[in-house]
């Protein structure tokens, strides 16, 4: 258990992917604004 283990966060930063324990990204789905909805405003 450790950089040599993919299962676990430290060796995914080691190893340099993404997965289950180690998300890409904590970003929430926003709705973009368009142009047309904003003339309306």
């Amino acid at each position: 258990m450790g950089k040599g283990d993919k299962r676990t966060r430290r060796g995914k930063i080691f190893a340099g992917s993404f997965g289950k324990s180690r998300p890409k990204s904590k970003k929430k789905a926003t709705v973009a604004v368009t142009k047309e909805e904003k003339k309306d405003e």
